[in-house]
Order: C-alpha cells, then structure tokens, then sequence
C-alpha cells in the first residue's frame, strides 16, 4: 500500500503545456465543495498565483486533452509553472504551499506521517463528497 502513495506522489513532468508563471488548477465546476473550496483559495491568493479552469471544459481544449485518461473528475489535478503534474492531495498540498497564509499548512502537510494519512482522507472525501454535498448540475445550477 505504501508503494501505491510512493508512486502517486512523484511529481510528473509533462510536456510544456503553459507558458505562466502561475500554476493551472483543475477542479470539478459540478462539486459545490470544489466550487466553495475554490472560492476560499481564490479570496487566500493575493499575488495571484493560481488559474482555475474546470474539468468540464478540458475537452474543448486540444492541449489539455491528455488529461482526459486521467481521473480529473475524482482528483484535483495541478499544472505547475514548472509544469509538473500534481493530482489529489499533492495538489492541495502544493497549493496550500504556494499561498503566504496557508504555506505553514502546506509544510505540515509535507510531515511524513501526515502524508500517510493525508492521502486516504483526501480519497475518502472526494469519494464521498457528492453524497455528502450534491451537485450542481442535480440542482439545475451551473457553476462554470
């Protein structure tokens, strides 16, 4: 079980995708907790340093296409501005890193023990997160 978060937590790199020097944050527009999460973020990131873009629109979008036999709608997924790829808890790790107010969270979060467990739980929520909060499209909204 330890090799299986050993190999999800390699950074991969990817072929340059963005030219930025902001990171590219893929979140699911149809989850209210994505969505709120992302606002939260959004109001934390001063020096604007993250983009958002919904998964839903990655289709429409030649470049990010090799994205689509990843699992975009059960992970965050995060393109770096080195272009390294992070997914689920990497992601919000890196994230929460990247911000002033939240950086001390973010190395916490990078604690090994906490990486134990931070893993399962991030898989756990995003598993149960449309049980737990819907989604917009059930509720005839539309977040993007």
């Amino acid at each position: 079980m330890c090799k299986t978060y050993r190999r999800r937590e390699k950074e991969h790199y990817i072929r340059k995708v963005v030219d930025s020097m902001k990171h590219l944050v893929f979140y699911d527009a149809d989850c209210p907790l994505c969505s709120n999460v992302k606002k939260v973020v959004q109001a934390l990131d001063w020096g604007k340093r993250l983009d958002w873009m919904p998964v839903q629109s990655i289709q429409s979008e030649q470049k990010f296409r090799f994205l689509a036999k990843r699992n975009i709608y059960d992970e965050i997924h995060m393109i770096s501005r080195d272009n390294e790829l992070f997914s689920g808890f990497y992601t919000v790790r890196k994230i929460l890193k990247s911000l002033p107010l939240t950086w001390p969270i973010g190395m916490l979060l990078s604690l090994p023990l906490v990486e134990k467990l931070g893993v399962p739980l991030y898989t756990w929520v995003s598993e149960n997160r449309y049980e737990w909060f819907g989604r917009y499209s059930e509720k005839g909204q539309n977040a993007y």
